[in-house]
């Protein structure tokens, strides 16, 4: 019987892995087709075969921007994740400290990066501190709403345990509420992850910014100018598979951390 269930649940999971592929795979052969069939000119839809010929004649040129973006995009999301988790802790051990700077980030969060990436760029003098700062605004209030959510969902007869032991607020947080948190900072680091990508991306749009050091923006802005519309579509496919590549990081992450203890990972891997 336990055999039986684990062979069902290896196929399972392979037709997670074998669907997804068969069905992207689906779309290019159609895209494909409906280019070669038409006959489609290459400066309105280019087809696939020719933006993978052109990644790969432009990788000299890709690969640093794709560099570049990634850096800033981390960058900005271990900022986020620094700040979210000390504004959290903090949020935690004191309401009035909550009470205080909790409407401060959800104007960063409400406020549109395209709105605010100008004032950036023009108080802050270095660009890519200024691009770091976009990156960072948009990937804080995820991890900071998902981990006070996690503070917060600690089980109350356990609080009142670690209070009648006459534990100290350090110890509460270390032993109780970052185990109850990880989860949701996990989920809410995922949520992070993507949107640091988009906003590292969307602020090199703002900044218009030109020249060796910079991100795959750049490289799209550079190629809409020069009507390279394969290049476009080569720039766009890398930043996509960043999204994803982040994503299963992420992903595998919180399975490696959970996968042993959380209902979650233990009912999905089930």
């Amino acid at each position: 019987m336990a055999l039986r269930v684990q062979r069902r649940a290896r196929r399972e999971r392979l037709l997670r892995t074998l669907v997804p592929a068969l069905a992207l795979a689906c779309v290019l052969l159609a895209w494909e087709a409906v280019v070669r069939i038409n006959d489609i000119p290459n400066y309105i839809i280019p087809a696939p075969s020719l933006v993978l010929q052109t990644l790969v004649q432009q990788w000299s040129s890709l690969w640093p921007s794709l560099m570049f973006t990634l850096k800033l995009t981390f960058s900005g999301l271990a900022l986020a994740v620094i700040g979210g988790v000390l504004f959290a802790a903090a949020f935690a051990l004191s309401r009035w400290v909550e009470v205080a700077l909790f409407p401060f980030a959800v104007v960063l969060q409400v406020t549109p990066v395209v709105a605010i990436a100008p004032l950036i760029l023009i108080y802050v003098e270095s660009t890519f501190s200024a691009l770091l700062i976009c990156a960072w605004l948009v990937a804080f209030f995820p991890i900071l709403s998902n981990t006070v959510i996690g503070l917060r969902s600690a089980d109350h007869n356990l609080k009142d345990l670690f209070l009648l032991y006459r534990t100290t607020p350090w110890q509460r947080l270390r032993f109780l509420l970052v185990p109850s948190a990880l989860p949701y900072f996990l989920a809410g680091l995922k949520i992070a992850g993507g949107l640091s990508l988009i906003g590292a991306v969307v602020a090199e749009f703002v900044a218009g910014t030109a020249g060796a050091e910079t991100g795959l923006a750049s490289r799209i802005l550079e190629a809409s100018f020069r009507n390279e519309i394969p290049r476009m579509f080569a720039a766009l496919v890398l930043i996509s598979l960043c999204g994803v590549a982040i994503f299963l990081l992420f992903n595998w992450l919180s399975r490696l951390l959970l996968s042993k203890w959380h209902d979650s990972e233990i009912r999905s891997e089930s």
